[in-house]
């Protein structure tokens, strides 16, 4: 399955939790969106791994959490929170997400953005 370019930057910038923002919270709406990759066979852990490691902070980002899926052994969800929709374009031009898109792209089998969102709040959100 061909990978739309958009979605797979979105899915590859998952590097890590990313710190939580300043404590200045910028004005406007919170960004979030939903993300169902599916691993090449037997590569959901490899691939995991390489999403979830990489920097600490991603500027903006307030939340990104990659999980398994509990039923399906090639499946990954990735919930992500940012700032605003400007500062999750602007992390896909950051060299450590470009690094993990050239390292995960060969395992991943399919990828597509489930859910764009407005996230309103919630545990560690403004």
């Amino acid at each position: 399955m061909t990978l739309e370019r958009r979605s797979f930057l979105a899915g590859a910038a998952a590097l890590g939790v990313a710190a939580p923002a300043a404590a200045a919270a910028p004005a406007g709406p919170m960004y979030g969106m939903v993300g169902k990759m599916t691993a090449k066979p037997g590569m959901r852990d490899a691939l995991a791994a390489i999403l979830v490691e990489g920097t600490a902070a991603m500027p903006g980002c307030l939340s990104y959490v990659v999980a398994n899926d509990a039923s399906d052994a090639d499946l990954l969800w990735i919930t992500e929170v940012w700032e605003s929709k400007a500062a999750h374009a602007g992390s896909l031009a950051l060299p450590a997400v470009r690094a993990a898109i050239a390292k995960g792209r060969p395992m991943i089998a399919a990828m597509e953005t489930v859910a764009e969102t407005a996230p309103v709040g919630g545990a560690g959100l403004r």
